[in-house]
């Protein structure tokens, strides 16, 4: 009888053991899978989903870390011990003494955890302060009013981490990485103008011979400039045939083009050349801030940045043209500022150069206007209307990227609307095959009878701006003119209408026209603006009138290696060229350069040409190794 009675007894006191045990592991793995749980959701992840939420919104980023971080502990706080309480008591024993102890001492954990977190806030908050004051306090006085001018402008278009980069392409996790340190300090500090900030940015190397957003975004810039090196094949094998003759040894070039990714594999490959450069931005919208620090940090002169005022625009060209210790003798222009300037402000510099290459329909305008004024003082190669750079970077890249920009900055669903498309050249073509293939319904304007009747044989119909702006749903002029769609225009369009450009010009629309009083702005993400009537409609304008597949979006690599290995030939062509070749002209690129720049893209596409009999020679009068047209052939 005792022995039964020992053994219930045993057996009570196991079955105690065993619950308390059961709920000591139960409420381990609670606690454990809570934590587990609210790991993705930390006080510092939640902030930083805000954070991004914002900057991609172009929002101002408000400083609400310090008032959240000692709230948030405590919520966690609370609701862990609020389910721990609920798991115990959905169970009938009674809890034992370990569990009630392993409660107190999460509890007491998490008290202390939230003392810390409280007293670090405030102490980031007294730091953050303190670095705004210096950084304020370390500008020269006569550039003040200059700072409160770029503040001001700045702030109204307040932009993130890596702003020229679409923020499709920056993945969640990098951004998280990069905005852990982040803080009112950062805004502040990047609403003054870069050339306005002391003291200068340094590269790894001390260097200071440059002007760029944030140095600490080279890495990932060096990222981006060898992944494009990838898609550009034609100018890597230029590079790689030509890096031991040095063929611009001694050449010193001054460029203004767009600073991106493939712009980059461009400077990179003149370096390699023989070549030193200085290099400013012709758009001050399009640059990419990574790249350009990734070559600030390499060591080369690179001044600009994205959403540069007009003045940070020309004051940036200017310190690439004449330094104390430098200047150029070649410059590869896009747009015709850097000619413009240079002929503005030295023009006594200008006659020491070999030559100009322009590659844009708007600064070859100027260069022709130049030679018929005889004003042009040095020869020029029109890189634009060469045939590999009108047929590609004009009519592919367009075709490729224009739905692309209008998809990423609206979301809008194209099959269906009515587009009109200003101008049916080159650009205007590739817009409108684009748009024709995604469903939309398209009209073109033209001036010239021979584009509009292409543009006739090819299914749109031609009309005037006037005929049909009022029931346009996407606007997008491509002539390279000015005026294309002026104030009267937008009073007649829609709500809800897409206004655009992708002519180079930033003329072609009369943005000026609509920063009135009347009209408010409205910013709904980068580069996307709305433009609200006194009645409520609304206009979206996308980059502010100007370029808009650089500005919302990227250029394919494969063309820009096209466009760019042209511009090589095009420097290495006015550079060797013996004294009387050239003469203050504007010139085309030789036919056989061109075919050259198409050869050197074949192997991607495995293709295989091929080759002329000696007899075929003869009957066709000309020679295997080209060049295949005359100079009147259009292709």
């Amino acid at each position: 009888m005792k022995s039964n009675n020992q053994q219930q007894s045993t057996t009570a006191t196991t079955t105690t053991t065993d619950v308390a045990i059961s709920h000591s592991s139960a409420i381990a793995e609670a606690t454990k899978a809570e934590f587990q749980f609210r790991k993705p959701t930390t006080e510092f992840d939640d902030l930083n989903f805000k954070q991004r939420h914002r900057r991609r919104m172009s929002l101002p980023v408000t400083n609400r870390q310090s008032l959240t971080t000692a709230t948030t502990t405590i919520m966690e706080q609370e609701s862990i011990v609020e389910k721990m309480e609920r798991l115990m008591a959905s169970h009938q024993t009674d809890v034992p003494k370990t569990t009630a102890g392993i409660v107190a001492k999460i509890v007491s954990s998490l008290d202390s955890q939230a003392a810390a977190a409280a007293a670090k806030a405030t102490s980031a908050t007294q730091t953050t302060t303190t670095d705004v004051q210096h950084r304020q306090k370390s500008l020269s006085p006569e550039s003040t009013g200059k700072q409160q001018k770029q503040s001001t402008t700045t702030n109204r278009h307040r932009r993130d981490s890596q702003s020229s980069i679409p923020s499709s392409y920056t993945s969640d996790d990098d951004e998280e990485d990069s905005v852990d340190d982040d803080d009112d300090s950062d805004d502040d500090y990047e609403s003054i103008s870069p050339r306005l900030r002391q003291p200068k940015l340094q590269n790894s190397r001390k260097q200071t011979d440059f002007c760029v957003r944030d140095i600490r975004d080279a890495d990932f810039g060096r990222r981006e400039i060898e992944y494009a090196e990838r898609g550009m094949p034609g100018i890597v094998a230029l590079r790689e045939s030509a890096k031991d003759d040095q063929p611009l040894k001694g050449a010193r070039v001054m460029g203004c083009t767009h600073i991106n990714a493939q712009t980059a594999v461009l400077i990179e490959t003149l370096l390699k050349l023989g070549a030193t450069v200085r290099w400013s931005s012709c758009n001050i919208y399009s640059t990419q801030d990574s790249v350009a620090a990734a070559l600030a940090e390499r060591g080369i002169p690179v001044f600009a940045w994205s959403r540069q005022s007009e003045d940070d625009f020309w004051w940036c060209i200017d310190q690439c043209l004449l330094t104390d210790s430098w200047r150029p003798n070649l410059i590869l222009d896009d747009g015709g500022d850097a000619t413009h300037l240079m002929l503005k402000k030295y023009p006594a510099s200008i006659k020491l150069l070999k030559g100009i290459v322009e590659e844009s329909l708007t600064g070859v305008h100027r260069l022709y206007q130049l030679s018929k004024t005889n004003k042009l003082l040095v020869p020029a190669i029109n890189v634009n209307d060469s045939v590999t750079k009108t047929k590609f970077d004009n009519l592919y890249s367009p075709r490729e990227s224009i739905i692309e920009v209008l998809k990423r900055t609206t979301d809008t669903l194209l099959g269906g609307h009515i587009a009109l498309v200003c101008g049916y050249g080159e650009v205007g073509k590739g817009c409108a095959s684009a748009l024709k293939g995604a469903g939309v319904i398209v009209f073109v304007t033209e001036i010239d009878p021979i584009c509009a009747i292409q543009a006739c044989m090819d299914g749109f119909r031609v009309v005037t701006v006037e005929e049909m702006i009022s029931t346009a749903d996407i606007v997008i002029t491509a002539t390279g003119n000015k005026n294309i769609i002026i104030r009267k225009h937008m009073d007649k369009m829609k709500d809800g209408a897409i206004l655009c450009n992708m002519g180079h010009s930033n003329s072609e629309i009369d943005v000026k026209s609509i920063r009135t009083s009347d009209l408010i702005w409205e910013k709904i993400r980068s580069q996307v603006d709305h433009i609200i009537w006194p009645n409520g409609k609304r206009l979206i304008l996308l980059g502010q009138g100007r370029i808009a597949n650089l500005s919302c979006s990227h250029m394919p690599s494969f063309v820009a290696s096209i466009t760019c290995t042209t511009q090589v030939m095009a420097l290495i062509e006015l550079y060797k060229a013996p004294a009387g070749r050239y003469k203050s002209d504007v010139y085309l690129l030789p036919k056989k350069m061109d075919e050259y720049v198409a050869s050197l893209h074949l192997a991607s596409f495995n293709a295989h040409l091929t080759v002329l009999t000696e007899e075929q020679e003869k009957y066709m009068g000309i020679s295997k190794s080209g060049p295949f047209k005359p100079n009147y052939y259009r292709y």
